[in-house]
């Protein structure tokens, strides 16, 4: 095998990815993949990683929403019902009207 073992495998958001690897940037040169991971997350990161873990909580409270499902909603911040309903189109999570207006509430309120 090429590289590391995987330890653990865990979601996270863009702004997350982004700080671990401005830190591995500060501490070495990025690879190719990396810098790639890097600018991507520079340009499409909209919070903080402090602003997207409130997010990310405030999302779980919601009765259907998991961990990977919050971080996918954080990640692209929809601004309609049809964005959201986009998100949950291959999930078995259907979400009834209420709850995807809840979303979009709890999004618009975090939204710079």
């Amino acid at each position: 095998m090429i590289g590391n073992e995987i330890e653990e495998q865990n979601p996270i958001s863009l702004a997350e990815a982004l700080e671990i690897l401005k830190d591995r940037k500060a501490e070495d040169e990025l690879k190719f993949e990396q810098r790639l991971a890097y600018d991507y997350a520079q340009k499409f990161s909209q919070l903080s990683v402090d602003k997207t873990k409130e997010l990310i909580q405030e999302l779980l409270e919601i009765e259907k929403i998991r961990k990977h499902q919050a971080i996918i909603l954080v990640n692209n911040m929809p601004e309609t019902k049809e964005d959201v309903r986009l998100i949950f189109a291959k999930e078995r999570t259907s979400l009834r009207e209420e709850t995807v207006g809840k979303i979009l509430e709890i999004i618009e309120n975090y939204r710079s």
